[in-house]
């Protein structure tokens, strides 16, 4: 097993990564920007290394920085987490030829991935079903307006190198397209250095289901269930559960078996995500892209799964077995998770600020995946997630009811938080239901 790990990342990501480490054995090495020496993470660590300012381009984006913390600790791997550097290829192919374990997927996956268009046309064939759209770029204009008229309008324009829903836009007609295009791509330019812009159908009800992957050191690809992500605001998610109260076991046998030809296709190692769109009124569904890296919301499957998935990645990045049979994966229960943000709860517009109370809510199946604690200061730097309250049971009844009770009892004050909001939600009729899609949020607003 590796024997010291340097986590390239901050937060509860990072503090999330380091408990696994330590739990392990392995020597933990955090790396912190000025801004967040406070932060609990830099104190649980065996080691930390101050990086840089603020400014995640100086930071945590900062591939000298971090190699160079990785050098003079004596580190043998990296973990990126999430965000930052996770899914940067150049990153990973730097850390590895330093001589160092990259604790995630190749580089190749990475970059055939990292294209929606490139992953678009990887997966159809490979047999994985992808909605209508353009199979190149939309060069300029005139070819998104014809593209758009042969897919039939709603369309999507979403630029090509993004991620984690930005830089997408809506359009209706070619009126919409028309300014939607210019502004995606001004936004990809700017954003990703790549205005690439992908036209693809839209689905004006649909559900967000993704599905866990796991690329193992033999070279297989298991399916660890799929996972709920519907509750969004700004195509950006809120709430994740597993299972998936859409999905029938037979829709959940396509589901699995799809995602597993996904990894297949790109020889995948590691911990990856295969999010899709479903269509509740026909059960269709369509691959939106792959998360070449461990996703925020990997608790729930962690529960439902009984397994550790940072454990899990870090034996596959050191050649070794998983820690459970591949052939008798058995999902058991429910699971929830909430993401606490430093934003208001009815226009989630970000407010930072210094926490003056932190109590996190305990009890039998309620777990927090905390980045702060009384007393730290919440920066404009960063993005707003404070916490993940995830809650566990034998059932979605039971789960619901768990996590009222944990998010009445979770007291932050400080800093503008979106806790109010999950008051809300767990007493909507529509996502109590089941029978929820990705409007919900704009519908409750």
């Amino acid at each position: 097993m590796i024997e010291s790990l340097l986590v390239a990342n901050r937060g509860e990501i990072a503090r999330r990564i380091i408990r696994t480490a330590r739990r392990l054995g392995i020597r933990a090495i955090a790396v912190y920007s000025e801004a967040d020496a406070d932060l609990p993470f830099v104190a649980e660590a065996d080691e930390a290394v101050l990086i840089g300012p603020p400014n995640p381009a100086l930071s945590y984006r900062n591939t000298e920085a971090i190699l160079a913390a990785a050098k003079s600790t004596g580190a043998q791997a990296i973990h990126p987490g999430y965000g930052f550097l996770s899914e940067n290829a150049e990153f990973a192919r730097t850390v590895e030829a330093s001589g160092l374990i990259w604790v995630g997927p190749g580089a190749d996956a990475i970059t055939a991935m990292g294209d929606k268009i490139n992953a678009r046309n990887l997966m159809a064939a490979a047999g994985v079903p992808v909605a209508p759209g353009t199979t190149d770029p939309a060069a300029d204009l005139d070819t998104a307006v014809t593209a758009a008229a042969g897919i039939g309008y709603p369309v999507m324009v979403k630029a090509a190198a993004g991620g984690g829903g930005m830089g997408m836009g809506v359009a209706v007609d070619e009126a919409a397209l028309r300014t939607e295009y210019d502004k995606v791509r001004a936004f990809a330019e700017r954003m990703f250095g790549d205005g690439s812009v992908l036209i693809e159908r839209y689905f004006p009800r649909v559900r967000h289901v993704e599905v866990q992957i796991l690329g193992l050191a033999d070279g297989r690809v298991v399916a660890l269930g799929e996972r709920e992500c519907s509750v969004q605001r700004r195509n950006q998610k809120l709430v994740e559960e597993s299972p998936s109260p859409a999905v029938s076991p037979e829709l959940r046998e396509r589901f699995l078996a799809a995602a597993v030809r996904a990894g297949e296709a790109v020889g995948y190692r590691n911990a990856g995500t295969v999010e899709c769109l479903l269509d509740p009124s026909t059960n269709d569904f369509f691959f939106l892209e792959m998360n070449t890296r461990l996703q925020v919301e990997h608790p729930v499957t962690e529960y439902v799964y009984g397994i550790d998935l940072v454990e899990e990645q870090l034996r596959v990045a050191a050649g070794l077995a998983p820690t459970f049979d591949p052939d008798a994966l058995t999902p058991r229960g429910h699971a929830l998770e909430m993401r606490i943000n430093a934003e208001d709860p009815k226009r989630f517009l970000p407010g930072p600020g210094v926490v003056k109370t932190w109590v996190e809510p305990t009890g039998e199946g309620v777990r927090v995946d905390s980045g702060y604690t009384e007393g730290n200061t919440v920066t404009p730097f960063y993005d707003s997630l404070l916490a993940k309250l995830i809650i566990s049971g034998a059932t979605r009844d039971e789960v619901l009811e768990r996590a009222k009770a944990a998010v009445a009892a979770f007291q932050i004050e400080g800093p503008k938080n979106n806790v109010p909001f999950f008051t809300e939600l767990l007493e909507n009729e529509e996502f109590r239901s089941g029978a929820y899609d990705t409007g919900i949020v704009s519908r409750m607003r």
